[in-house]
């Protein structure tokens, strides 16, 4: 079974370079692997995660040839799904109609996390330039923060958007440890969690007891938020604070324990379970955990690869999209992501 899902990623693979590429090409119309319903891909750990399949819906890969894939955020005012693809220095875009992928931005200073704000514009996690910036509607780039207190930010990783138009996000430092996804240097700080005001632009610690925070996300209701800790020798857990007025965290408690892998980036559905993207433990790990509010897994979406991040979208915000380190993939589910991005 495994052998046949991976020959479906194979062709549909091929099928997102061919529509890349243009009508120059011809589509390859033979005799594709057959899809298997339902996916073996999508694991039922526990009987509610069976009301969020569909039954006839199959882990799809839509784009390949990455080297290391991150940062998902759709646009359903335009009808695509734009990416990062860190080590190449660029932005990918995939289009819903059409199936196309296309470079969205050169030169991306090693952009990370992605995300939109209150007014639909994207807010960029860049390891290269060690700030988070926004996109405006004609295209120009402003720098929202790249300095704390007098000091360089790390190389932020990922960024969530709370509906007062506060800029939550994370600061491991990952493009500072080498040169493949940045810039070799120093760090200036300390692995933080950081909140920007919408008001008045400054930045504010909300968390500083990481040692790699990485991915974020809050509950529907933004009463709760998650963070991901990635660090190399801490427990590998997701935890969850309680915010309070949406400007600040308490009550840190454990909210799932992510071993032998990791978890990376994550998102909430409307009620409120939270899908994490998993890897670094192999065949079996690597893909999405899908936990209940209560911390319980209920699912999985195995990937033939590590997956870093994942977002909901489509017209119905019913899709799953999900960045694994060399690909981009999807499957539809039956339920929505939470309104926040």
């Amino acid at each position: 079974m495994e052998i046949a899902r991976r020959a479906l990623f194979k062709t549909a693979a091929a099928g997102a370079a061919t529509l890349a590429a243009g009508p120059a090409l011809a589509r390859d119309w033979g005799d594709p692997q057959p899809v298997r319903y339902p996916d073996d891909a999508i694991e039922v750990v526990d009987k509610s995660f069976a009301n969020y399949r569909v039954g006839n819906a199959n882990v799809e890969r839509l784009a390949t040839g990455l080297r290391w894939a991150e940062g998902p955020v759709y646009f359903r005012d335009g009808g695509y799904l734009v990416w990062s693809d860190i080590p190449n220095n660029r932005l990918m875009r995939w289009t819903e109609e059409s199936g196309a992928v296309s470079v969205f931005r050169a030169n991306s200073n090693y952009t990370n996390g992605n995300t939109r704000d209150r007014q639909g514009r994207l807010i960029s996690c860049e390891h290269g330039g060690r700030r988070v910036t926004r996109t405006e509607y004609d295209g120009s780039i402003t720098v929202l923060i790249d300095s704390f207190e007098g000091k360089r930010l790390n190389a932020p990783n990922d960024a969530v958007v709370h509906s007062d138009g506060g800029i939550w996000f994370t600061d491991p430092g990952y493009g500072i440890l080498s040169d493949y996804e940045g810039g070799k240097a120093q760090f200036e700080l300390p692995t933080n969690v950081y909140r920007i005001d919408p008001g008045t632009g400054r930045a504010t610690v909300v968390a500083g007891d990481f040692r790699r925070p990485n991915g974020l996300c809050f509950s529907p209701d933004q009463s709760k938020l998650y963070i991901a800790d990635t660090g190399e020798d801490v427990p590998k857990q997701i935890r969850v604070f309680d915010v309070v007025d949406g400007k600040s965290l308490t009550n840190g408690r454990v909210f799932a324990d992510m071993a032998p892998g990791l978890a990376d980036g994550m998102r909430t559905d409307i009620d409120g379970n939270v899908w994490a993207a998993a890897g670094w433990a192999g065949e079996g790990f690597d893909g999405v955990h899908v936990f209940s509010p209560e911390g319980k897994i209920i699912g999985k979406i195995h990937l033939p690869e590590i997956c870093s991040n994942v977002c909901f979208g489509g017209p119905r915000r019913d899709r799953l999209f999900m960045t694994g380190s060399t690909s981009l993939y999807a499957v539809y589910v039956n339920t929505k992501g939470a309104l926040l991005p």
